[in-house]
């Protein structure tokens, strides 16, 4: 193969995964949608129509937003009946904020978020830490792994949702450090005995910013950071004083059904999805709404 055949070979697959990246983007820009109809419907009003399927979750369990389902899965029943329902409502002259109100209270987005939430069990939280409102209407209840890195992505997240929620959501942390991380059980028992001298959220913080560097000695530096008595918690930590606590936070979740992290719990409710706000509020909305 000369020298000109095999530089046109090797960019084969470049062009290859930037196409993928074109098409991955392409429903974040697309005009139109597979399927969709949005005759009759003003420049103004397909612009509104398209800005929100953009935003809006699909109803099946892709994870995806309505547009992007469209483009990936033209096939998908539920974004096509989604999309057509939003230039629908438009058509008939509603809001774009009406518009969003139908496609999330539809039946459709009612069951989808029916089958999010698993059967109600009992979840011991006495004296576990916690975090947000002191008289909670929905108590979320976390197990999580500081090595994990879907829960450190998550943490970010459910922050948000305390922010949205101020008087109304108490966050619960539960251990769950997994065999494969070897330094998992060291920061949740090192969690524990911050927790012990109300430093148990600043170490939260401080161990998933740096997840990759957790092991002793970076936690005792950041345990000093934080103003943590320091002969206490280094004997704490050494003495694995927290260690039943942690395998007790681990028997605890086997028990109700949790097999990874993170896995959360709201109002003693599986969660059975990633953590995002937007899909979350309508959810806790009803909660709200029942616990009236």
């Amino acid at each position: 193969m000369d020298n000109e055949n095999l530089s046109i070979h090797r960019l084969f697959p470049l062009l290859a995964l930037l196409a993928a990246s074109l098409a991955a983007q392409d429903w974040k820009a697309a005009t139109d949608l597979p399927a969709l109809d949005m005759s009759g419907l003003t420049a103004v009003q397909k612009s509104a129509v398209l800005k929100i399927l953009r935003e809006e979750s699909c109803a099946c369990t892709c994870g995806m937003k309505v547009a992007e389902c469209r483009i990936k899965d033209p096939a998908c029943s539920d974004s096509r009946l989604l999309a057509s329902m939003a230039a629908a409502e438009m058509r008939a002259g509603r809001s774009p904020e009406q518009v969003r109100a139908s496609l999330r209270n539809s039946e459709l987005m009612k069951a989808r978020r029916a089958s999010l939430l698993g059967e109600k069990v009992a979840l011991n939280t006495t004296g576990a830490p916690s975090t947000g409102a002191s008289r909670p209407r929905i108590t979320i209840v976390e197990f999580s792994d500081f090595q994990c890195p879907y829960c450190r992505i998550a943490a970010a997240k459910i922050y948000d949702i305390l922010k949205m929620y101020p008087n109304e959501i108490r966050l619960v942390f539960k251990q769950f450090p997994l065999d494969t991380h070897s330094q998992a059980e060291l920061a949740a028992q090192a969690a524990l005995a911050a927790h012990a001298q109300g430093k148990f959220w600043p170490l939260h913080d401080k161990m998933f910013a740096n997840s990759k560097a957790i092991n002793k000695a970076n936690i005792l530096t950041w345990a000093k950071e934080l103003g943590l008595d320091m002969t206490r918690f280094a004997a704490d930590v050494e003495s694995g004083k927290y260690r039943r606590q942690v395998e007790q936070d681990l028997n605890e979740g086997r028990a109700v059904g949790v097999s990874g992290t993170p896995t959360f719990f709201i109002n003693g409710k599986q969660f059975r999805a990633q953590i995002e706000p937007d899909l979350l509020k309508p959810i806790l909305d009803e909660e709200l709404k029942n616990a009236r």
